[in-house]
């Protein structure tokens, strides 16, 4: 498994933007339960939603995002050409996506599967689409770090971890086009204390005991055991 810096990538060019801007696993128990396709509490109106909503109304490109100058304490994204302002994200926040970040790591390093990338990395998804997801994992089949941006694989998942003035965001405008995409979403709710998986349903599958997941070739499941996740986030464990 190749580990990376902090801002470190294996995908840097066409599909990223660079660094100019801007010990849960356990042997797999019995299924895991779930609240599957359960209803959410209704999304506050966007004015809540968006902490630094985009002030004009136009149709934004990739290229455009993407050469917007670094501000410190912002992340710059576009969705269908909506461009989508992110505020600094709390150390919650951080806590969340550095644990979850670890038991991702740990299981693909067992067979040199996967890459697993923190934000900030640029994803174009199509000339009117670049995200940065909190977490991404991107495959490898050759075991190893692709050496151009050529050999690079589709990413197979996208994780968000979930922030007041994100949730329009991660919930609607991002979700819907993950879905397009076919790429796997989870949103990791830290007040909550549960991850929805969605899928290509309308609804998400909300987990609040254990989240598996396999990764395509991956001898064995991916398993966190979500109460204890949230455990350590909070401080409690």
């Amino acid at each position: 498994m190749v580990e990376l810096g902090d801002h470190g990538s294996a995908c840097d060019g066409a599909h990223s933007r660079g660094p100019t801007r801007n010990a849960l696993m356990t042997a797999l128990p019995p299924p895991s339960a779930t609240v599957a396709h359960a209803v959410l509490p209704t999304v506050p109106s966007a004015e809540h939603m968006m902490g630094m909503p985009a002030v004009e109304q136009r149709r934004w490109t990739a290229a455009e995002v993407q050469a917007l100058p670094e501000e410190p304490g912002k992340r710059f994204e576009c969705v269908d050409g909506e461009l989508l302002v992110s505020p600094s994200p709390s150390r919650a926040h951080q806590i969340a996506l550095a644990l979850l970040m670890t038991a991702l790591t740990d299981y693909a390093r067992r067979d040199n599967r996967a890459l697993v990338l923190p934000a900030p990395h640029d994803y174009v998804l199509d000339p009117f689409t670049v995200v940065q997801p909190d977490i991404t994992v991107v495959p490898t089949p050759a075991g190893r770090a692709p050496r151009r941006d050529e050999e690079c694989e589709p990413p197979v998942l996208f994780v968000e971890v979930l922030s007041p003035s994100t949730a329009r965001y991660d919930r609607v405008v991002k979700r819907s086009r993950y879905q397009r995409e076919g790429v796997a979403y989870w949103i990791v709710d830290v007040e909550a204390r549960l991850i929805e998986r969605w899928t290509a349903d309308e609804r998400p599958e909300v987990l609040t005991e254990r989240l598996t997941w396999r990764l395509s070739g991956h001898p064995d499941e991916f398993l966190l055991e979500v109460p204890e996740y949230f455990a350590r986030v909070h401080g409690e464990a």
